[in-house]
């Protein structure tokens, strides 16, 4: 049965924070550093590849930092520690089986084609691979995505500055957006990846003692474990209790759903397919350094599902009616009620500082790849091309604005969610998922016609819809919860899409082998060729040990868990 839950058109309003001078302080400090930021990374911004690629310049431990806090926006936080509320210790699934393999592949197995064909986006790697209206579709796609998921954080943002500091959604906003738009237009990409590097560290300061505090409160693990299984079961606290096929769980998917369609098809569509993430990568310095960006992010993504999922913990723990009427806090309150219940002044204003610097890593993230799409892959290929390259480094900063503007309009489709992180994988399910088949098979797969690319994605993406908004929410077939539905809907998508692309290529003409160079796996283009820069040989940087390291320690993570 699924636990009832109540969207999140406000949040409680008895969260409201004692902040002080001391607090804004902090705040105020931390503004001034990122707008700094932005006018030094603007004087390295002179062609279009400064701007939307940092010039390939950046060190590994730069951009593998950059990379894990693009993806540790806010709504992941919130999102998942009110997944920690409402699932318990299921929530280790979205890291150690929906993250780190697909991580590890993207580093290993499919930057050496990212990087080597010297391709400027994702959807760029498609129109090589396949035609133009692959690539017209994956940009149109991609682009209308990331200004949704940046409107996803700053619907988030509104709420929860509104609850805890009192100021009116519209501020929150507009501060927000703007310091956003200002470090992006005035530094690019570079701009946004050392604010991003900033934000890691601000955001670690702000979880960590909200984690200790909150175990401390609580009598400790032990003590935690003890209280969260008399309420709920011994299930809460274990990743796979409960999860056999036909087992009931909170989570409302079995062991095989989890694996199928969180590890393999939504985790894998969104890491290597997900130019938010991406985008980091291809930013780095050579093609070593690029395949080391999501390995490096791999380790800390291993250790933080630690500082989202216990508080989550936590706050079901203290608030055992959290999510009910009853109790007047929703799953989505987790975070922001133990920062009431448990910080004092000035720890208080680090902690706000980093649930702002989470949402503006997560909406800088999605703008600085709207921007580089939009410009690189639409504007520039289809409608103004052939113009020098400055005017290309001017629209895009016009752009930027304009998908600012647009994700304050696309902010509140958000709030017919309970749960932020089911909007979000929702999301991913449509989008992420059918370009990620298109990849697949396009990059293992020879005989895979230019055709194929466009249908696959069409079908893959009409699939997933389909099986959420008609199968799912009209009740034609049973789902426990929005998650299992995103899962399904994940699994409907891949295997649609697949399908599509193979009827399809057995009846169009394949591409010539010759043009599919760097771009099919078993082929090779100059650029992967490229020999590693000094250093990038020693055997601590060597990519397939800090993968399979990745995998083993994620591997290790779950053994406590699992009984």
């Amino acid at each position: 049965m699924q636990t009832p839950t109540y969207a999140p058109t406000y949040l409680a309003a008895e969260l409201r924070l004692p902040t002080n001078w001391l607090d804004y302080t902090i705040l105020a400090i931390y503004f001034v550093v990122v707008l700094g930021i932005g006018l030094a990374a603007r004087r390295s911004v002179r062609t279009s590849l400064d701007f939307f690629l940092s010039g390939r310049s950046l060190p590994a431990w730069i951009t593998g930092l950059a990379f894990i806090s693009a993806n540790l926006a806010a709504t992941e936080i919130l999102g998942m520690a009110a997944n920690s509320a409402q699932y318990g210790a299921y929530t280790v699934h979205w890291y150690w089986v929906g993250a780190i393999p697909a991580m590890v592949f993207l580093g290993l197995v499919m930057m050496p084609f990212y990087y080597g064909s010297k391709v400027r986006s994702v959807p760029e790697f498609l129109l090589l691979r396949f035609d133009k209206a692959a690539h017209l579709l994956s940009s149109v796609l991609f682009a209308f995505a990331a200004v949704l998921i940046a409107g996803v954080n700053l619907y988030a943002l509104a709420l929860v500055v509104e609850a805890l500091l009192g100021w009116p959604q519209w501020v929150a906003i507009v501060v927000a957006g703007a310091f956003v738009l200002a470090y992006i237009t005035l530094g690019g990409l570079s701009s946004a990846i050392y604010n991003e590097v900033l934000q890691f560290f601000v955001i670690l300061a702000a979880l960590i003692p909200i984690t200790v505090l909150g175990l401390k409160k609580t009598g400790g693990w032990g003590g935690l474990t003890d209280k969260l299984t008399a309420q709920h079961g011994a299930d809460f606290t274990t990743a796979w209790g409960g999860t056999g096929i036909g087992h009931a769980n909170p989570l409302g998917a079995n062991w095989l759903t989890i694996v199928l369609g969180l590890g393999f098809v939504l985790s894998f569509g969104y890491w290597t397919t997900n130019f938010a993430e991406v985008q980091r990568a291809l930013s780095a310095k050579n093609l070593s350094a690029g395949q080391r960006t999501p390995l490096i992010a791999a380790f800390p993504k291993i250790f933080i599902v630690f500082l989202v999922m216990i508080p989550g913990l936590v706050a079901a723990a203290l608030v055992p009616d959290i999510g009910s009427k009853k109790s007047g806090l929703q799953y989505n309150d987790a975070i922001p009620y133990l920062m009431q219940e448990l910080l004092p002044n000035g720890v208080l204003g680090i902690a706000v500082t980093g649930l702002l610097a989470a949402f503006m890593a997560g909406m800088a993230a999605n703008v600085s790849s709207f921007n580089t799409v939009f410009t690189t892959d639409i504007w520039a290929k289809y409608v103004v091309p052939g113009r020098e390259d400055g005017y290309y480094v001017r629209f895009g900063r016009l752009i930027t604005v304009i998908g600012v503007c647009a994700s304050v309009g696309t902010a509140f489709l958000a709030s017919s969610f309970s749960n932020i992180m089911s909007y979000l994988q929702t999301l991913f399910s449509f989008f992420n998922v059918p370009m990620f088949v298109v990849f697949i098979v396009g990059m293992f797969w020879k005989r895979a016609s230019a055709r194929s690319g466009f249908w696959g994605l069409l079908a893959g993406t009409t699939a997933a819809m389909v099986n959420y908004f008609v199968f799912y929410k009209q009740g034609v077939i049973s789902i426990p919860s929005d998650q299992g539905a995103n899962f399904v809907s994940a699994i409907a998508g891949f295997v649609a899409g697949a399908v599509v692309m193979i009827a399809v290529s057995l009846f169009t003409r394949p591409k010539p082998v010759e043009e599919l160079q760097g771009l099919v796996y078993g082929t090779r283009s100059p650029g992967m060729s490229e020999p590693p820069a000094e250093g990038d040989d020693a055997w601590y940087r060597k990519p397939a040990l800090l993968g399979w390291g990745a995998v083993v320690l994620a591997a290790a993570c779950y053994v406590p868990f699992s009984f």
